[in-house]
């Protein structure tokens, strides 16, 4: 066999598959005239937006991935094209790239899903996305295990980089939110003798689960317990909530909804932990956080978030003492708060 083992460094990874977002953001801009707008004057989000008759939130989002690309930038929160996107972007320039960039839009579907979501703010219409049935609490067991084999895929290196903290090492009773694969839960059980975790997800999800979790022979260690996350009162005892790309999944008031219950469900003294990739303050990069934003607007309802904004939401609940730190050789970091 020369297949090598799994490490805690996918990011080369991540910059291949987020890069089919790059091209279509600078070509749906340049078709809503975003460039042309900022060129001669700052402007804030919400004056852009109307101007360009587009939706705020989701140009946010584009102008956070078109800024981590060099096209524009923010100052005092207003954006302005940058000199590399007036020179090759702005219709009016000698050297004017859209002709060019927009013969190729047949072949981006990604293209007319950004102007989609530029102008009404909802995910585009050809995207697939599995949140709707996950609110619902309904998900068919076929498509259960596709999500628990993508989510897997995606996480591995993530969570041996997670289960190596020390932070990790503190706790011995953990509940891994929407834990998809439990693979979060399985690599933190296995590198922490005294940690025993639960994933909670709905019923299909956790048959999914469980395969991963025999296969892995981490059942004495790991278990599952099927909770409508949305609806049902989670269970207590448990000295952390582990959420990993679950906020980023929802709107600022659904990530609120589920702050609170992890709040209520956890005693004094417990913790909840959130593995994002993370967004500079200034919603401006960096490069794979935007481009993965853009991913989130198109698929579901949601986005990547910055420190500051995970922090308010926290804070709203009744958490403290909220802090990150970057989880290891790829890009994301965890957040983590207290319940007084």
């Amino acid at each position: 066999m020369t297949a090598l083992p799994a490490t805690s460094d996918d990011g080369a990874f991540w910059d291949l598959w987020l890069t089919p977002y790059f091209l279509p953001c600078i070509t749906a801009a340049d078709e809503v005239g975003t460039f042309a707008a900022i060129s001669g004057e700052a402007l804030t989000t919400e004056a852009l937006a109307k101007r360009l008759g587009a939706e705020a939130r989701a140009l946010g989002i584009h102008l956070g991935l078109l800024a981590a690309l060099g096209m524009v930038e923010r100052r005092g929160g207003k954006w302005r094209s940058t000199a590399l996107a007036r020179t090759w972007m702005h219709p009016e320039a000698e050297g004017y790239y859209g002709p060019l960039l927009g013969s190729f839009q047949e072949a981006m579907p990604l293209h007319k899903q950004m102007v989609e979501t530029l102008q009404t703010g909802e995910k585009g219409s050809e995207s697939l996305s599995y949140t709707e049935e996950w609110e619902r609490g309904a998900l068919p067991q076929e498509m259960a295990d596709h999500i628990a084999a993508f989510m897997n895929s995606h996480s591995i290196a993530a969570a041996k980089a997670v289960a190596q903290l020390p932070v990790i090492s503190k706790i011995e009773r953990l509940l891994d939110v929407g834990g998809g694969s439990a693979v979060f839960s399985i690599e933190m059980a296995q590198a922490n003798a005294a940690l025993h975790a639960t994933v909670l997800e709905i019923d299909t999800m956790c048959v999914s689960a469980q395969r991963y979790i025999e296969n892995a022979g981490a059942a004495d260690w790991v278990a599952t317990v099927a909770v409508d996350m949305f609806r049902q009162d989670w269970p207590t005892g448990y000295d952390a909530h582990f959420f990993s790309n679950i906020f980023h999944d929802w709107s600022d008031e659904t990530c609120k909804l589920l702050a609170g219950k992890s709040f209520a469900a956890l005693p004094s003294g417990g913790r909840i932990m959130l593995h994002e990739i993370l967004m500079d303050d200034h919603g401006t990069g960096p490069l794979v956080a935007a481009a993965f934003s853009m991913l989130m607007l198109l698929g579901t309802r949601g986005r990547q978030y910055s420190l500051p904004e995970f922090t308010e939401i926290l804070e709203s609940v009744g958490f403290v003492n909220v802090q990150a730190e970057r989880t290891g050789g790829g890009y994301y970091s965890l957040v983590t708060a207290d319940k007084p």
